[in-house]
């Protein structure tokens, strides 16, 4: 798999956008994308293909030595490939020197995702009741705690 992992930039918002609407059923618009991707504490990462079309993305945030996974999206062609993997390990190791934890949310049926997050060293910390609109769902909290790492992701 030739994908190369490039900082979000403007011109990435409309293949960004069309992917959120394929992978998420309250998929965020361009203009909340755009606004994240405008905020001085976040940043994102899009995987693209050897066409350059943007088969996966990260946001990432962070605040203080607090870091959060806030989307994360793999175009289903691109599956069960490593690039949900690829692209979260390239974000622990571009932070981990500043920061002590990462958290996030993810749906309580994602059973893939959550499988990931473990496997990344992510434990489940708490549940949120309702979080998620469309359809309503919980959402499982999970955090992985860097400093005890010493920096060290896979």
């Amino acid at each position: 798999m030739e994908i190369r992992l490039v900082p979000m930039e403007g011109r990435h918002l409309d293949q960004v956008t069309a992917l959120e609407r394929i992978c998420f059923s309250d998929p965020w618009t361009r203009n909340m994308l755009a606004e994240v991707l405008s905020g001085e504490h976040t940043w994102g990462i899009v995987a693209e293909n050897p066409a350059g079309a943007v088969v996966g993305y990260a946001f990432f945030s962070a605040v203080l030595d607090e870091g959060s996974l806030d989307n994360i999206a793999v175009d289903p062609a691109y599956r069960r490939q490593g690039l949900g993997r690829h692209l979260l390990s390239t974000l622990l190791k571009a932070f981990s020197p500043q920061l002590s934890l990462v958290y996030l949310e993810v749906r309580a049926s994602n059973t893939p995702a959550i499988a990931l997050y473990e496997h990344m060293g992510f434990e489940t910390v708490g549940r949120r009741r309702g979080y998620y609109v469309r359809p309503r769902e919980d959402a499982i909290l999970m955090t992985k705690f860097l400093s005890r790492e010493a920096g060290e992701q896979t």
